[in-house]
């Protein structure tokens, strides 16, 4: 359904350092770079970065968060350690989420410029 995502960010060098590491977590690597645009995945890229110079912080209210599938609950604790080791801040530590319908274990995460990042899988047991 979604091809693509992107995030603006104020420090495009700053960003990309952070997301190369916390990425390379879930099996995403940078694949393109051009002026202004970072893009990350695994055979295209998939999720973007942009600079937008002068972008204030993103408001914690604002709701917006993007979550990305993991493999396992190792990538997402290795995803966790790596956006917390690169500059970024716990939004929600890993662990199991039981909810009505699903089962999940997830980890949340804000960027530097404070985009909400979650990743996320779904353990047998």
């Amino acid at each position: 359904m979604i091809d693509h995502i992107s995030v603006g960010v104020s420090d495009l060098e700053r960003s990309a350092k952070f997301y190369e590491a916390t990425l390379a977590a879930l099996g995403l690597m940078r694949l393109v770079t051009r002026p202004g645009t970072v893009g990350f995945g695994k055979a295209y890229p998939e999720f973007w970065i942009n600079l937008r110079e002068g972008m204030p912080r993103v408001a914690p209210e604002s709701g917006v968060h993007i979550c990305l599938r993991a493999k396992s609950t190792g990538e997402v604790d290795a995803f966790h350690a790596a956006a917390l080791a690169s500059g970024g801040a716990s939004d929600g530590a890993p662990g199991l989420r039981p909810h009505d319908r699903v089962r999940y274990y997830a980890a949340f995460v804000m960027d530097p410029d404070g985009n909400r990042i979650e990743a996320v899988t779904f353990p047998a047991e």
